[in-house]
């Protein structure tokens, strides 16, 4: 970073963290004395106590933090990409509310991203201490990405990482109803590094990811920034076709060269039942692209902002 930017900003994207964020704020500042820091807190409409604790680190630290509070809960990448929109450092931070990615961590990826000239430090971790269930999720959803964004193997998607002013200013211009943070990195620069960290165990509360949300994740990633699933279909459906064809031509030949054959109903009303449902699926994921679009023409906002109080500048 040039000394004309030489602020860090900490983006921290929250829901159901009044049991942590006071802590790590304090922390985050305690770590960062030696830096010139703001930190960025959005309130992902949280139904217990962020809001009240927010703005009492509002008054606690009115140079350093700024603070957003959303009108319903949009999801964590529209509330990252309001922090994003929000930040003024030439290097941003995002990282969870939770702990599990502890304020020495922070402190770590920022002294690697200064060392380096990356556009983005994303983190990876030997050692990640979530549930089974979120670490399958977690591993799937490398795997997809892999397939469907062309992820490098050796880069690790999470939500704790760092980004460089040049590439937070092309990111934000994005203003799709469904930004997925990641997704965007890969669409605009391939100059990206990975950092180790630590990861510990929750100790307060339980990730805001079920099955509904991530399964929305899912479907950004897939739809939103690829036409791969769609083309998969095209080449099934084609394939489908080729196969059909031969049975058509098998069955025939059959009952030509042996017409006391019977025509077998139940085989004809399994295929049946499987071509149904391949087009089904077929067309929910069609609808699914038109949906999206239909999002886009009307313009659907990314998140709305219904309490915002920047920091004070010195």
């Amino acid at each position: 970073m040039t000394e004309k930017n030489d602020l860090i900003s900490i983006i921290i994207p929250t829901y159901k963290g009044a049991k942590t964020l006071s802590k790590l704020v304090d922390e985050l500042l305690l770590t960062f004395k030696d830096h010139k820091v703001e930190i960025i807190i959005v309130n992902d409409f949280s139904p217990d106590n962020t809001h009240i604790d927010s703005k009492i680190l509002l008054k606690k630290y009115p140079n350093k933090i700024t603070y957003l509070k959303l009108s319903k809960n949009f999801g964590e990448h529209c509330a990252t990409m309001a922090g994003l929109r929000h930040s003024e450092g030439g290097l941003v931070v995002i990282m969870d509310d939770d702990f599990q990615n502890p304020p020495e961590e922070a402190l770590k990826l920022v002294l690697y991203s200064l060392k380096n000239d990356h556009d983005v430090i994303f983190t990876k971790y030997k050692i990640k201490n979530d549930s089974l269930i979120r670490n399958i999720m977690s591993k799937i959803a490398n795997v997809s990405a892999q397939m469907i964004l062309k992820k490098p193997k050796d880069i690790y998607f999470s939500s704790f990482k760092s980004i460089k002013r040049n590439l937070v200013d092309e990111i934000i211009k994005y203003e799709g109803p469904f930004p997925y943070i990641d997704g965007l990195i890969l669409s605009i620069t391939n100059n990206f590094g990975s950092c180790d960290v630590i990861h510990n165990e929750r100790k307060f509360g339980k990730s805001g990811y079920n099955l509904g949300k991530l399964f929305k994740h899912y479907s950004n990633l897939s739809i939103n920034f690829s036409t791969i699933p769609i083309h998969l279909f095209s080449i099934l459906g084609f394939a489908i076709t080729i196969v059909s064809f031969m049975l058509i031509v098998g069955i025939v030949i059959e009952k030509l060269t042996n017409p006391s054959v019977p025509l077998g109903y139940s085989t004809l009303i399994a295929c049946i039942i499987f071509f149904s449902g391949v087009q089904l699926l077929f067309l929910g994921l069609l609808g699914e692209y038109i949906g999206k679009i239909l999002k886009n023409v009307n313009k659907e906002k990314q998140y709305n902002i219904s309490f915002l109080q920047k920091k004070i500048d010195n």
